[in-house]
Parts: C-alpha cells; structure tokens; sequence
C-alpha cells in the first residue's frame, strides 16, 4: 500500500471546479490539511550502533499504517454523517485505467439524470480531461488531481465535498483514482463500493486483486458487447469474485451499447 509505493504526500493535491469552457489552466484549491503523517518519530529510543541491529521494521510499518487509517477512517465517519444529513446517496466507483468508469457514468447521467440530481467527484493523478467529459453532461463535477498519490482518502473527499456542494437527496458519484490496490483500503465516506471490470482485463482479477474485491458491495463486468471477440470467462470471474467475497452482486453490461444498464440502474434505486 501507500507506506511501500510512498503515493501517501498529499502536498500535490489540486481540487478544481471545471469550468463552462475547458481549458488547462488550474485554480488550486487552498485548505489547511494537518500533516497526514503525525506519527511519533520511530527512531528515538536510546542505544548504541556498535552491536546487532534492532530495528523491526515489518512491525513499525504495520504501527504507521493503522495510524494513517485510523485518521483516514475518522474524517470519512464525518463525511459520512455529512452526506447522511443531507439525504445525499455517495457510491464510491473503483476500478484499473481503461475500465470503463467514466463511460459508465456519462451513459448514466444521460439516462437518470432527468429523474434524480447527480454529481461527480473524478479523481485522477493529473489532467481535467475526465471532469470535462462529465462536466459536458451538464452534471455538477469536481476534479481532485492528487499529483503522485494514486487514491482518493478522506480528507481529499471532505474538500471535494465542500467545493462541489452537492444538493440534498442527490446521487454522488466518486470515480476513485484507476488502480485495483490502494483505493480498496481509504473509506471515504460512501455508501456502497462499485469494482468495474472490463472482459479486456482477465478473468482472474478478482484473485490477483482479492482486498478490492472483499471490499465491494457490487462488481461491474463491463464491455460484454466484446466477449465474443476476447477470452473472458464471466462464471468463472463471478466465482472467483465470491470466493473473495461471497455476498457480492455481480452485473454483467456494456455501458457502449445499454446491454444490461437496466440492473445497474435497478442496482442504484435499491441502495
């Protein structure tokens, strides 16, 4: 996770609100995070270097680790009750680069948009290009760039949450940054986690990537207009999916074509 690949400085998030007519220039978005990692300093007990080294550093990793969480995992219990308030349904969209999430999105905004007010909060490294897509739907959106950081996490989400505004009894998209690894362990605040997959990915996804998996409410094999055309077993991907998490929901669609969107859409309604 983050402590390994070091994506945990949040100094180069930007948050910006896209405008009517998308251009590259950026507004960053001022807020007074503390410093994210507010752990005592893991070096300052007494000894000399003169014999056996010993540090343990598995164990001052795990110690950092579930300090970082346990922070994340306040600020998103208060997102949480602030959505609540508000009547505002947050589902959390997660998936690798290419999946299809913001096909998915701009197809749904199209098609339920006129009955229910929907906004977007996109995360990605870098570039406004995914909240132009949505922003042109006529949706409400807010970008958060999060520089090397390769997943959304709370406090990111909390000012997200206060630039964007969302209207009461409202539906909130987050298109969590494209990587099946860290986003799975940063709660946001959400009411349900959505996993998509692509029948180009591989069918053993949900083994190689178990914790996104285990974390889910529903996954979402998109792209089933190419599976005659690719090697792609969805039984075997449900099965293996459930052996990770066996109260999942899985939905079969191609968000190109409309094939299945309707359980998507049923899927939504319920939560």
């Amino acid at each position: 996770m983050c402590a390994t690949c070091g994506c945990g400085d949040e100094t180069g998030t930007r948050i910006t609100v896209p405008h009517e007519h998308p251009h590259d220039h950026e507004h960053p978005h001022d807020h007074d995070h503390e410093h994210p990692h507010d752990h005592e300093h893991p070096h300052d007990h007494d000894h000399e270097h003169t014999h056996e080294h010993p540090h343990e550093p598995a164990t001052e990793t795990v110690t950092l680790e579930q300090k970082v969480l346990a922070k994340n995992d306040l600020t998103a219990e208060r997102n949480r009750g602030w959505l609540a308030g508000r009547g505002v349904l947050a589902l959390n969209v997660m998936s690798s680069p290419g999946s299809g999430k913001t096909t998915l999105l701009e197809r749904t905004i199209a098609d339920i948009g006129g009955q229910r007010r929907v906004s977007v909060v996109e995360g990605d490294q870098e570039t406004m290009l995914d909240a132009n897509r949505i922003k042109a739907t006529g949706c409400a959106v807010v970008q958060v760039n999060t520089g090397a950081g390769c997943h959304l996490d709370a406090e990111m989400m909390r000012d997200a949450l206060t630039a964007l505004d969302p209207e009461p009894n409202s539906l909130l998209f987050i298109e969590n940054v494209g990587n099946l690894v860290c986003p799975a362990l940063f709660d946001l605040g959400e009411k349900s986690r959505v996993v998509v997959i692509s029948v180009t990915e591989g069918t053993d996804k949900p083994l190689k990537y178990p914790h996104m998996f285990a974390a889910a409410n529903l996954v979402i094999v998109n792209k089933a207009d190419l599976l005659p055309y690719v090697d792609f077993d969805v039984d075997l991907c449900t099965k293996y999916a459930r052996s990770v998490n066996p109260d999942l929901q899985m939905i079969t669609l191609s968000a190109t074509t409309g094939q299945g969107i309707a359980q998507w859409y049923d899927w939504i309604a319920k939560q």
